[in-house]
C-alpha cells in the first residue's frame, strides 16, 4: 500500500501524454509489489496464525489463498491490456461498464480510508509503548506504577500529531516529495520481520506449546476468520495495473512470472514472521507484535520508530488518493452547475475535505478496542480488489475476446468461482468485525 501511494502520486503529476514510453524493468517492477504489499499488516500476522489454531493451519490458509492472489493479479494485467487504461478503476470502468466503475471508486475511497484508520491505530499503540518505555527507563519503575496524566494519554499525543504533522503535510495539493519516503515501510518490515526471528533464537528456553485446533465447525471459522488479515497483508492488486502500464515488457507470462516472484517473497516474510512470533508467545501473542514485546527491549523500539515514521510520512500521501476521488465528484457536479470552478472553490473544498479525513479517521481510530478490528474490517473491503473485481474483469473480457470457446468456458468459471469467493470472504469477514466489535464495546 505504501508503493501504491508512491506510483499514484507519480501517476496523478505524469502527463496523460501517449509519447511517455514505459521504463520500469522486472527487477523494478518486482520491488514495487513487494513495497506495495510489505505494510502494516506485517504487524498482524502473528496474531493471526494464534487465531488460525497453529502454524499448519495458517500456512495451509496462506497457500490456498495465495492461488487466488495470483490469479487477481493476472487477471488485472490481462484486463489492462486489453482495455489499455493504466489505472484500477478506469479498467474497471473501461471492461464491466460505468455502474461498476462507480462501484470500484466507492470501495476505493472506502478502503483507503479504513487504511488511514488502520495507520492511526499502528501509530496510537506504538506511541502508547514508547511512552511506556521512556516512563521505565527514566524512573526505573514498572508500568503497574506509572501514574495517568491527561496529557500523557496516547490518544492526546495522536491529536497532537496530527494537527501539528499530518494535517500541514496532507493540505498541499501534491505532495510529491512525500513519494521519496515509501522506502521505509520495506526497511520497517524487513527489520521485523530478522528481529522476530532472531528474538526467538535468542531466547533463553522455549516453553511455549501449542496444539492444533481439532477438525470442527469452530475450526473451519478459525481458519475462515483469518482469511482478512492474509488479504490484507497481501494487498497489492491496486497498484498493479499502474505497475504493470510502466513495465518495458508488458507480455502476459513475463507479468505471471513477476507476480509469482512478488507474491513468494511476501509469503516468505509473512510466513516468517507469523510463526516465528507465534512461537514466542503462543497464545498470549497480542492483534500488534510489537505490543508483545517488553518497552525496555532497544531492538523493537527500533521497529517501533520505522513503522511509525513509515506510516506517518504515508498517510498523507493516502489521504491525497482518497480525497482526489471525492474532489473530482464534487468539481465535476460544481462545473455541471456552474460551469465553472475557480481556485479558491477548489482550495477550500480541499480543505474541508482534508480536515474532515483526518477528523473522522482519528476519532475512529481513538476508539477502537485494537487493530484487529480495523484489519478485519479492511480485509473484507479487500475482498472486492483481489476476487470480485478481477473476477468480474474475466467474465466481461471474455465475452469480447477472440479465444477458443473451451477456453473461453473454463476462464468465464473460474471468474464466477472467483466472484463468489470474493463474496463469501466479504460477507463473512464483515459480520465476524462487526460483531466482535459490538461485543468489545458492550463489555
Amino acid at each position: 500500500m505504501e508503493e501504491l501511494a508512491r506510483e499514484s502520486i507519480s501517476l496523478l503529476a505524469r502527463s496523460a501524454s501517449v509519447a511517455d514510453p514505459p521504463r520500469l524493468g522486472s527487477f523494478g517492477a518486482v520491488f514495487i509489489m513487494l513495497k506495495s504489499a510489505l505494510g502494516a499488516g506485517l504487524l498482524n500476522f502473528p496474531w493471526a496464525f494464534r487465531k488460525a489454531g497453529g502454524v499448519n493451519t495458517a500456512i495451509t490458509v496462506e497457500l490456498v489463498s495465495l492461488v487466488f492472489l495470483i490469479s487477481g493479479l493476472v487477471i488485472l494485467g490481462y484486463a489492462s491490456s486489453v482495455s489499455r487504461q493504466k489505472t484500477y478503476q478506469d479498467v474497471v470502468r473501461e471492461v464491466c461498464g460505468r455502474a461498476v466503475g462507480q462501484l470500484c471508486e466507492v470501495c476505493f475511497c472506502f478502503n483507503l480510508f479504513m487504511i488511514s484508520v488502520a495507520f492511526l491505530v499502528v501509530v496510537q499503540d506504538q506511541l502508547e509503548k514508547l511512552c511506556i518505555s521512556l516512563y521505565e527507563t527514566v524512573t526505573g519503575s514498572s508500568e503497574a506504577d506509572m501514574p495517568y496524566h491527561w496529557y500523557t494519554d496516547q490518544r492526546f499525543a495522536l491529536f497532537i500529531m496530527c494537527l501539528l504533522i499530518i494535517l500541514p503535510l496532507s493540505i498541499p495539493k501534491e505532495i510529491g516529495i512525500q513519494k521519496y519516503t515509501s522506502v521505509l515501510g520495506t526497511l520497517a518490515a524487513t527489520y521485523l520481520c530478522v528481529a522476530v526471528v532472531v528474538k526467538y533464537y535468542l531466547m533463553d528456553s522455549h516453553r511455549i506449546i501449542y496444539t492444533e485446533q481439532s477438525r470442527g465447525v469452530s475450526s473451519w471459522a478459525s481458519m475462515f476468520s483469518v482469511v482478512p488479515t492474509i488479504c490484507f497483508g497481501f494487498q497489492c492488486h491496486e497498484a498493479c495495473i499502474a505497475i504493470y502500464s510502466s513495465m518495458e515488457n508488458q507480455n502476459l507470462l513475463h507479468w505471471v512470472a513477476i507476480s509469482v516472484l512478488s507474491m513468494f517473497f511476501c509469503l516468505l516474510t509473512y510466513t516468517l514472521t507469523g510463526v516465528y512470533g507465534f512461537l514466542t508467545f503462543g497464545q498470549g501473542v497480542a492483534s500488534d507484535i510489537l505490543m508483545s514485546y517488553p518497552g525496555n527491549d532497544v531492538v523493537m523500539i527500533i521497529s517501533r520508530l520505522l513503522f511509525g515514521v513509515s506510516i506517518i510520512t504515508i498517510y498523507p500521501i493516502i489521504l491525497l488518493l482518497g480525497r482526489s476521488v471525492i474532489l473530482n465528484l464534487v468539481l465535476r457536479l460544481q462545473i455541471n452547475r456552474w460551469g465553472v470552478v475557480t481556485h479558491s472553490f477548489e482550495s477550500r473544498c480541499r480543505v474541508v475535505l482534508t480536515v474532515a479525513w483526518i477528523s473522522f479517521t482519528l476519532l475512529i481510530a481513538m476508539f477502537v478496542p485494537d487493530m484487529a478490528d480495523v484489519i478485519s474490517v479492511i480485509g473484507g473491503i479487500s475482498a472486492f480488489f483481489i476476487f470480485i473485481f478481477p473476477g468480474l474483469c474475466l467474465v466481461f473480457t471474455m465475452q469480447t475476446e477472440d479465444v477458443s470457446p473451451r477456453l473461453r468456458d473454463i476462464l468465464s468459471i473460474w471468474g464466477v468461482v472467483t466472484i463468489v469467493v470474493g463474496a463469501f470472504i466479504f460477507g463473512q469477514s464483515t459480520t465476524i468485525a462487526v460483531m466482535e466489535i459490538f461485543h468489545k464495546f458492550k463489555a
